[in-house]
């Protein structure tokens, strides 16, 4: 084997670039910042494949180094990424809230049976249908979901990094999971 054709490595590493891609993308919001973040992540990946051991999937390792790569972007970025909140402050609630809660705060409808979640989180297909509903999201609502529940950054890391307050914050969680509820229950639960 020459050095000039891709090992069975490499050529996994390259047929997950896409999906590290998005993923970037949708943090850091800059093709460019994005790219590096990939590359850096790739990088790692190729000067030490040995440390993947097969203990998980190898996109899930990557995506493990590129929550780091990601996290360091940020912070040496913090002053050049800009965040349009939206009118929040305004007091104007989200339609989709107005159809899903009641004016004593329960839910109108009771949600559906999700069945077993611990299961379903485990398959690919749900996987699958999470990250499509994931890109679904609101630009700022994707970015802070996956900013808090992916890269499991704390709420005061995520309000110090794009100069946030807490409630606008939690307006936007709370925005983000009641969309990810819905469209969860219309292509994965309600089949």
């Amino acid at each position: 084997m020459t050095s000039e054709t891709p090992t069975d490595f490499e050529q996994q590493l390259a047929a997950l670039r896409d999906y590290l891609m998005r993923f970037a993308r949708l943090q850091l919001r800059n093709e460019a910042w994005a790219e590096d973040a990939v590359s850096e992540t790739l990088l790692a990946a190729l000067a030490k494949p040995q440390a993947f051991q097969a203990r998980s999937q190898l996109k899930t390792w990557l995506v493990g180094i590129l929550k780091h790569k990601i996290i360091d972007s940020m912070r040496q970025r913090q002053r050049e990424v800009l965040l349009d909140t939206g009118s929040d402050d305004d007091g104007t609630a989200d339609p989709l809230e107005l159809l899903a809660f009641k004016t004593d705060g329960h839910f109108a409808e009771k949600p559906a049976d999700w069945g077993n979640p611990e299961q379903d989180l485990k398959s690919r297909q749900f996987m699958a249908v999470l990250d499509a509903c994931t890109e679904k999201l609101p630009a700022v609502q994707g970015r802070l979901f996956l900013m808090r529940e992916w890269l499991e950054m704390s709420s005061d890391e995520i309000c110090k990094e794009l100069g946030l307050t807490s409630t606008n914050l939690y307006v936007q969680l709370h925005r983000a999971r009641l969309r990810l509820r819905e469209c969860l229950e219309l292509n994965w639960f309600a089949r």
